[in-house]
């Protein structure tokens, strides 16, 4: 038995509520190394009698296997308990030919006897306290959502568009400084589009008045930028969409601001005597930069910006001004708009005492609101439910990118993976991660693809039935293509014989099989069936309630042989012929 193997931390993902009244629990041990582990758990004061002598009385429950990866296995179990009070340890039975049991708990390991447990320090929840719960709003998990670059989407109203507007969509691939016209009023006049779509959340990049197309560099954010229309009109949306049964999300970037902003237009003209001086990081006055052929860099910048680029400087969140501020920002938009999330840009790099305020803010003004972190690595230290209710699953969806689309990994490799990032966090969080594929941070999945339209389809169908709410890039569905930025923020295409009506098809079937399922999907348990190096075959199966939702996939070069399926059960396909999967093929099918 490897003991150093062995984990278990108390109030984490590994012990953590998941409703009020139940708690989940984890052990993590090395993998195949142990046959056995039962949960041993009851109210700390319970009591009962043995040999004429009081112990505690604790029930034992049979843990299971809820993720491998490829050096541990993870054990999982559900408790409740009317008292809200739990006392527990695990005992732990090896694989060896002799098996050996021992028992683990808060200080370490002790015999896997009756009088050892009996003696045993065991891990404790003293009470069940629903604040210290992490909450995920319910509604996410069963949200598609679809990001919308504002500028590039549709131009609804010709007479805000700014000077030297181009014709939409009159360049194969955009500039970094052009403007299309795209606004809110085109928003409005294609919800039914996306309503029709099957999209129920809304996902906009910056709306606020800024400089640039892209408009991460706010000059004011407590106002709609009059390229896209005013706030009477962002309230028509907001209302449109929520009669149309979606969610809105808005984008806030309070890691920096931008230069034409007034703040740092007075830090500029009165230097350090400026009464905003100390809401940025200048290292010296005045605040200057060197030019460089790339608009958006610069050398020897003598204040922090965003990735060096000396048109966002960054904010000094830990000064009480630029909290307050920001704190008014972020409530402003949620009880005069009724917006449902924000989506917080660069939010790695702005401390966490400041996230968790901006938390209490949010979720005072409306509980059930839904703050997503755009972090691109694992996201612990921001996911324990006191900053965000999630993150853009990066870390989730570019393993699916490695294995499913460019094949640098194998799908051992990047199924064991997925497991160990899923792991990292608690049931409810998993639930509601944002799964994204592709954004206006990315080349275009398409693209990645090498334009193979079967592989594209291929890589939704299996991110649709992971855990996590899946967004669409604007245009992905009607096949638009385009490499990084700024080629990946392209003019929307309404032309439906420009359209790639079959992709289209394809992701109206997909979201709506989504959406029926996604109670399956989000909650219920994942069994990886198959998953084989040399052939590509992954066979997924998600379980909940009686309901056995299969995910088939041949990640391989050839075709692979899979078992006879009824009709009636499949849900979509692709590449299926009689009991072979072809290549970049996939079945989905549901047995009840």
């Amino acid at each position: 038995m490897e003991k150093a193997a062995i984990y278990h931390r108390p109030e984490s993902e590994y012990a953590s509520l998941y409703t009020t009244d139940e708690l989940r629990l984890r052990l993590r041990t090395k993998r195949n190394d142990i046959a056995q582990v039962d949960c041993l758990w009851g109210d700390p004061y319970s009591q009962v009698k043995r040999d004429g002598e009081s112990e505690w009385g604790y029930e034992r429950t049979p843990m299971q296997i809820i993720a491998r990866t490829d050096v541990y296995d993870y054990w999982g179990v559900a408790v409740s308990i009317a008292t809200h009070r739990l006392q527990y340890g695990f005992e732990l039975t090896d694989t060896a030919k002799k098996p050996a049991t021992i028992g683990y708990g808060d200080q370490g390991f002790f015999p896997g006897t009756p009088e050892g447990i009996k003696h045993a320090s065991m891990f404790r929840l003293p009470y069940f306290h629903d604040i210290d719960r992490i909450k995920a709003p319910e509604w996410v998990s069963n949200t598609v959502w679809y990001q919308i670059f504002p500028e590039r989407f549709a131009n609804g109203d010709p007479t805000n568009d700014p000077a030297g507007t181009l014709p939409w969509a009159s360049k194969e691939h955009p500039g970094r400084t052009d403007f299309y016209g795209g606004d809110l009023q085109g928003v409005l006049d294609h919800l039914d589009y996306l309503k029709k779509l099957g999209i129920n959340g809304l996902y906009f990049c910056p709306i606020f008045k800024a400089y640039s197309n892209h408009k991460y560099d706010t000059i004011d954010y407590l106002e709609v930028d009059p390229d896209f229309g005013d706030k009477n009109l962002f309230r028509e949306v907001v209302e449109a969409a929520h009669k149309r049964g979606m969610k809105v999300m808005l984008d806030a970037v309070f890691n920096h601001i931008g230069d034409q902003s007034y703040q740092w237009q007075d830090v500029l003209a009165k230097g350090q005597d400026s009464r905003f001086a100390d809401w940025f990081h200048v290292h010296s006055f005045p605040a200057r930069y060197e030019k460089t052929d790339d608009f958006e860099e610069a050398k020897n910048i003598t204040y922090d910006t965003f990735a060096n680029t000396p048109h966002m400087p960054k904010l000094n969140t830990a000064n009480p001004e630029v909290q307050e501020y920001l704190l008014t920002v972020a409530k402003y938009w949620i009880e005069n708009f009724d917006i449902d999330a924000w989506r917080l840009d660069v939010a790695n790099e702005v401390d966490h005492h400041f996230w968790r305020k901006f938390a209490e803010v949010c979720h005072a003004a409306k509980p059930e609101f839904y703050i997503l972190g755009e972090v691109w690595h694992s996201s612990q230290p921001w996911l324990q439910g006191d900053q965000f209710s999630a993150v853009m699953n990066y870390a989730y969806t570019d393993l699916i990118k490695e294995g499913v689309v460019k094949k640098n990994i194998t799908p051992t490799h990047m199924v064991d993976s997925l497991n160990q990032q899923q792991m990292l966090y608690a049931d409810q969080t998993t639930e509601v991660m944002f799964n994204v594929l592709d954004s206006h941070d990315t080349p275009r999945l398409l693209t990645e693809c090498a334009d193979d339209a079967d592989l594209m389809r291929q890589a939704e169908a299996f991110t649709y039935l992971q855990k996590g709410s899946p967004c669409v890039y604007y245009g992905d569905e009607v096949g638009i293509d385009g490499h990084e930025d700024p080629d990946c923020r392209k003019c929307m295409i309404w032309d439906p014989k420009k359209q790639n009506q079959d992709m289209l098809k394809f992701f109206q079937q997909l979201i709506a099989l989504r959406k029926e399922y996604a109670a399956v999907i989000s909650k219920g348990t994942t069994d990886w069936r198959t998953v084989a190096d040399i052939t590509g075959l992954v066979h997924l199966v998600r379980k909940h309630r009686g309901i056995h939702l299969h995910g088939v996939f041949n990640f391989g070069e050839k075709p692979v042989a899979i078992k006879h399926v009824h009709k009636t059960d499949i849900l979509m396909k692709q590449g299926v012929d009689e009991k072979k999967l072809a290549p970049n093929g996939f079945l989905i099918y549901v047995k009840k």
